[in-house]
């Protein structure tokens, strides 16, 4: 018999096609899928019920889907704090070129931890600096998310265009295209789960434009299909990466992109912030997702993504932490609101994005970029039971009268639970399965062990 957690009188916002909300509802969870949602109570007469909650005061949402961010950045925080893209990448490769394993571990400890404490049930990193001799990054990454108890994707990584290229990174610092790809590959047999309800899944993600040979973008794309797992990259992030492409490829990112293979429904890129209308066309035509970065974009003053514009032609569109080198704070659910203040910035105004479409997006969005949406996103019956509860009831949110409103536009909201595939991984703001004390020193000691090394060479 399955085994039911029982959440009532919450207000729900399930989310769901028709956007759907209860102001007093139940949802019940059935091991580890959604068994029912609705108003009211939940149904009489329920066996096996382990735990019953009273959410009085509570906003229960679908757990917070993240679909971009480079978890190794967690101990390189604060610094070029004052560059663009192209000069922060320049002053920082250096650095991350030097990080082993035990720092990247360190360091997707602290991205996870950060993110699951604030309400992200699905995580992802794209990780692409593999320097030689430093170890199985991959695997330490994949482990700190098994103990954190997210839901997980790897965008495994790859760099092999370096400065003797006209690439920006180091030559030091990037991979051979045979290497990148027989690495990558082994890192999907090894690691990704295509079932219903997986832990890990994996991904191919060449690093982008300007630091990946033409040759192992098109051959990245024809190894994913072949695996059958997703594409990622970074796309049209600055107007420095417009200039390049033109100069060295004789057109704009998304037709290079597409010319490379890099346009489809299994294909999401982060940033997209310069994107012209013909760009917008093709991504909607392909259904090619975006992961939009508002706080990243503003931090390295990339521009203003058309979110509004992308969302009326279908393009399919979530929300990205993006590395913690260009967002400190390291937290998706900031990224709700903070989406919806940048896109009023531009040429829609107010009427750019509400606080639901902002968190459609870090939901719903989120799943369909990552390609998960019949599992995730949405609080549905049959659909996995990754779901939040946000404490709106304190000081921070109790006058505003609209719940959603609430957790978007108001202050970060507590979390009082957090279910993964109905089990607890976050409860009264803390984390159950990894000492988040623990990973704070640790990951000081592993950002303060980098600074020594790059300042000996």
């Amino acid at each position: 018999m399955a085994q039911r957690i029982v959440i009532e009188n919450a207000a729900i916002a399930t989310v769901d096609a028709r956007d759907t909300e209860h102001t007093s509802g139940h949802v019940v969870v059935a091991d580890d899928v959604i068994e029912s949602v609705g108003a009211g109570r939940a149904p009489e007469g329920l066996t096996d019920v382990v735990r019953r909650i009273d959410a009085t005061g509570h906003l229960v949402t679908p757990g917070l889907v993240n679909t971009h961010h480079h978890f190794y950045q967690w101990i390189t925080r604060g610094l070029a704090t004052d560059h663009n893209l192209f000069n922060w990448l320049v002053a920082l490769y250096p650095t991350w070129a030097r990080i082993d394993e035990q720092m990247t571990y360190a360091a997707a400890q602290g991205s996870l931890a950060m993110m699951a404490r604030g309400g992200v049930t699905t995580a992802m990193d794209h990780h692409y600096v593999f320097p030689k001799g430093s170890g199985d990054l991959s695997g330490a990454i994949i482990r700190a998310a098994r103990e954190t108890g997210v839901r997980f994707t790897l965008a495994r990584g790859s760099m092999d265009r370096s400065e003797k290229d006209g690439g920006l990174p180091p030559d030091f610092a990037v991979e051979t295209l045979d290497g990148a790809l027989a690495a990558t590959e082994a890192t999907v047999n090894e690691h990704h789960d295509a079932s219903f309800g997986a832990m890990t899944q994996v991904a191919v993600a060449p690093c982008s434009p300007f630091s990946v040979s033409t040759e192992l973008l098109r051959q990245g794309a024809e190894l994913a299909r072949r695996l059958g797992v997703r594409l990622h990259t970074h796309g049209s992030e600055t107007v420095e990466e417009e200039k390049f492409c033109h100069e060295l490829f004789g057109m704009g990112p998304t037709d290079y992109f597409e010319s490379t293979g890099w346009l489809g429904e299994d294909v999401w890129m982060a940033h997209c912030v310069h994107m012209n209308d013909s760009d917008i066309e093709a991504f909607a035509r392909t259904r090619t997702g975006v992961a939009h970065c508002p706080s990243s974009n503003a931090r390295l003053a990339a521009g203003i993504a058309r979110v509004p514009d992308m969302l009326a032609a279908g393009v399919p569109v979530g929300l990205g932490v993006d590395g913690t080198a260009s967002n400190e704070s390291g937290e998706l659910h900031t990224e709700l609101r903070n989406a919806l203040l940048v896109n009023r910035l531009g040429p829609h105004r107010e009427a750019a994005l509400d606080a639901r479409k902002a968190l459609r997006l870090g939901t719903y969005g989120g799943a369909q970029v990552l390609g998960r949406a019949a599992e995730i996103g949405s609080l549905e019956p049959g659909k996995l039971a990754d779901l939040v509860l946000w404490k709106l009831d304190t000081l921070a949110h109790a006058s505003i009268a609209d719940p959603v409103t609430a957790l978007v536009f108001g202050a970060a909201a507590p979390v009082t639970l957090s279910l993964v595939g109905g089990r607890a991984v976050v409860e009264d703001g803390r984390l159950l399965h990894v000492d988040e004390d623990a990973i704070a020193r640790s990951t000081r000691d592993e950002a303060r062990r980098l600074a020594r090394i790059v300042a000996g060479d």
